[in-house]
């Protein structure tokens, strides 16, 4: 099915229709998302098709040709998200809420390579009697790889928890560089602040609290992310989405498969998990081992570099972290479990003033103003654009009934609507996350007059680009990709209000809907201002308002060169494997604990079929220390896949057979790769430093969640640290195990 909004202007019986139908479609999302119903009963009942869709039943389906619910032009199906009389930009954009960097003696109990099996009383509503404090799975196997070498330098700790108001927001700039919020002011959680409160189940972010998090870390020194899980213990008490097991998938950490946030790994409210994050550069242990070459560095506090070992042209600097729950991610990460994570180097270390001869120094702050030697954020931005929806008390609404997408009608920065930020005449950098469910977005600058002004790519997903490239309008961006930009402030005037406008519109008119399929057409941006879209989501969404000029000097560059792509052509290609993605998928070992049934599968070379997503069983099984070529197949139908592959970097060799299709700014290293409709791409990945149990799957999450996703192993020939990892299955009163199993083509 597909997105659909009516039209404002639709008859107010029209709308009482479709709202009874939103409601009745939610009481089953309820249903499934509490466990209580599957989607085999649903099937059963005539409530939905084989092939995944829902039946056409009039009070039930918005697409039901009836006096009630029948097609008009425009957005049609569902009330459109009510504004409550709110106009646009009428609201500052916050920054993201840093996390406090603690010592690692401030967590009780102490981490441990081990899982904690210190044993607790479990909540009667998960099963009552004993389970272990950690829910991460137990045992040697399972214990974080290398833990002795890389000890963590560094806690962060946080709780997923319901919707709260925030009491301690930190973002780390002055009020002048965060459009005058006082931070000591309550932020309660809102979208809007002539919007009403969102109740505590509706939303479920980091800390309960909003603005989206930001985490900060630098090369050589180790994270110990303790990670609570704060939601209820009751299933029920979910608003109507959302699984209170959580498995947090840091995206794309170059790490052991136990702190990868594996979909079976999850855990329990009242547990914690414990993710270790090395943060080290690919080819730790084989390139620049005795950390000799003064570009692989991190920055240190005095304004100088710690030297570590591993490839340089590895470096990475935007990422973030989001749930990963077996068919539940996309009900949770649209929930509020998302946030960022930067990460700091010789090369990008976040202070532009210091000139070292390594330093980028990319627009971000100056260390002689903050004091700060790294890290800085005054002109260093994090933004995260997620489209949503609202029911008609304005909460937070969602239907997972939606399996080519789910598309919302309001637009969404950093969880405020349609913002306004005030940005100094000088250069600012954008770190840019798609972090909607399916939405596409299409990004261009606009000037008062409408008119496209430049725009510097300077990063694609966790990288820099070799080189910048300066566009009027960006590549469309997939969910879950990155893209980092930098926008020159200093030509236009104070009082100047510039805009991003997204030129994606998803409006499908040979169906009358939104499509999560793809986006239908790229506008122009006269076409996105021109109001003409049926796509409430295209057009201008954060405003830019100039309002001074800075009181320091701008000297922060964009050179001409940033991070060359690592040179394999010294490495052999080992061996080349074929993933096809589509429709019509079957599940051959239906493992009630590890496997789902959906329309969407992967197939593997070519052999057995498409096959619907079982965790318990490995695809493919690349050798350790070795390079391989993986091609990614769109099966057809229509649809656009984002494909994610977990773990380390990869370099695109080609799209749809040939170089010349991979343009300028999709040329450096990605680790989001997008299929396009009927499309195919080409990659190359190395496989070292860390071992176990990885994933790969579309990140449209109503497509991964409906079983587009696949386990892969790296292969280590029986070294200890490489074994295939047995399979969890958690339960509050401790994690059991099943034996995976392998199919052909991972041999």
């Amino acid at each position: 099915m597909d997105s659909f909004y009516l039209n404002p202007r639709a008859s107010r019986a029209r709308l009482r229709a479709a709202e009874n139908a939103r409601r009745n479609r939610a009481e089953l999302v309820r249903e499934l998302s509490w466990g209580r119903v599957s989607r085999r009963d649903l099937i059963k009942w005539g409530l939905f098709t084989s092939a995944g869709l829902l039946a056409p039943i009039g009070g039930l389906n918005p697409f039901v040709a009836s006096a009630r619910a029948q097609s008009v032009a425009g957005p049609t199906g569902a009330p459109p998200s009510p504004r409550f009389g709110c106009l646009p930009f009428t609201q500052p954009m916050p920054r993201f809420d840093c996390i406090a960097r603690n010592p690692v003696s401030t967590l009780n109990p102490a981490p441990t390579a081990e899982a904690n099996q210190t044993s607790q009383p479990v909540d009667a509503a998960l099963g009552g009697g004993t389970g272990p404090i950690e829910g991460r799975p137990p045992g040697q196997v399972w214990a974080h790889q290398r833990f002795a070498q890389f000890p963590p330098a560094i806690a962060v700790e946080m709780t997923q928890h319901p919707a709260r108001t925030n009491t301690s927001y930190n973002p780390d700039v002055a009020s002048a560089l965060n459009c005058g919020i006082d931070p000591t002011a309550p932020m309660p959680l809102r979208f809007h602040p002539e919007w009403p409160i969102q109740n505590s189940n509706s939303v479920w972010t980091f800390n309960g609290t909003i603005p989206p998090k930001l985490v900060r870390a630098r090369y050589g020194e180790p994270i110990l992310f303790r990670h609570h899980n704060g939601l209820p213990a009751n299933v029920t008490e979910n608003g109507g989405f959302g699984r209170h097991t959580i498995s947090t998938h840091e995206h794309n950490g170059h790490h052991g498969a136990e702190n990868d946030g594996f979909t079976g790994a999850f855990f329990f409210p009242d547990q914690f998990y414990d993710y270790h994050w090395p943060v080290v550069l690919a080819g730790h242990f084989s390139i620049n081992k005795n950390a000799t070459d003064k570009i692989a560095s991190s920055p240190n506090d005095r304004g100088g570099l710690t030297r570590v070992p591993g490839d340089w042209h590895e470096t990475m600097s935007t990422h973030w972290f989001h749930d990963h729950m077996f068919s539940f991610t996309a009900q949770n990460v649209y929930k509020g479990n998302a946030a960022m994570f930067n990460i700091y180097s010789g090369l990008d270390r976040g202070a532009e003033d210091i000139n070292d001869g390594v330093n980028l120094r990319l627009p971000s702050g100056q260390a002689k103003v903050t004091g700060k030697s790294w890290g800085n954020l005054d002109y260093d931005v994090n933004l995260m654009l997620a489209d949503k929806a609202f029911d008609s008390q304005g909460q937070l609404f969602f239907d997972i009934f939606e399996f080519d997408g789910f598309i919302g009608d309001v637009m969404t920065v950093n969880l405020v609507e349609e913002p306004y930020f005030e940005v100094e005449r000088r250069k600012y950098r954008f770190r840019i996350l798609n972090a909607s469910v399916s939405r596409f977005f299409k990004i261009a600058l606009a000037n008062a007059a409408g008119v496209a002004q430049p725009i510097v790519q300077i990063g694609n997903d966790g990288n820099l680009l070799p080189a910048p490239v300066t566009l009027l309008a960006l590549d469309q961006q997939g969910i879950a990709e990155r893209y980092d930009i930098v926008i020159d402030f200093s030509k236009f005037s104070v009082g100047d209000k510039v805009h991003l406008v997204n030129l994606a519109d998803h409006f499908d008119p040979e169906i009358g809907a939104l499509s999560g399929k793809k986006v239908i057409k790229d506008l122009s941006v006269a076409a996105a201002l021109s109001g003409t879209s049926l796509d409430p989501c295209v057009g201008r969404f954060l405003e830019f308002r100039v309002v001074r000029d800075p009181a320091q000097r701008d000297v922060s560059q964009v050179p001409a060169t940033m991070i060359p792509n690592p040179n394999l052509s010294a490495i052999p290609v080992t061996r080349e494997r074929t993933f096809e993605f589509g429709r019509g998928a079957s599940q051959p070992v239906p493992d009630p604990n590890t496997a789902f049934i959906g329309p969407w599968g992967i197939q593997t070379d070519n052999q057995g079929g498409m096959l619907d997503a079982d965790y318990n069983r490995v695809s493919a099984a690349p050798r350790f220390g070795t390079r391989e070529v993986w091609h990614l197949v769109n099966g057809g139908g229509g649809w656009d896949h984002p494909i994610h592959i977990h773990f380390e970097e990869g370099q695109v060799l080609a799209r749809d057979g040939s170089l010349a299709n991979v343009p300028a700014a999709e040329r450096g290293r990605k680790d989001v790769y997008r299929l396009r409709p009927g499309g195919s791409i080409t990659i190359t990945m190395q496989f070292r430093d860390w071992g176990g149990m990885y994933m790969e799957h579309c990140h449209n999450t109503m497509h991964e969640d409906n079983a587009m996703l696949l386990r892969w192993e790296i292969n280590g020939g029986g070294d200890a640290f490489l074994r295939p990892l047995p399979t969890p299955v958690p339960t509050p009163q401790g994690v059991l195990f099943e034996d995976p199993y392998d199919l052909p083509t991972a041999r």
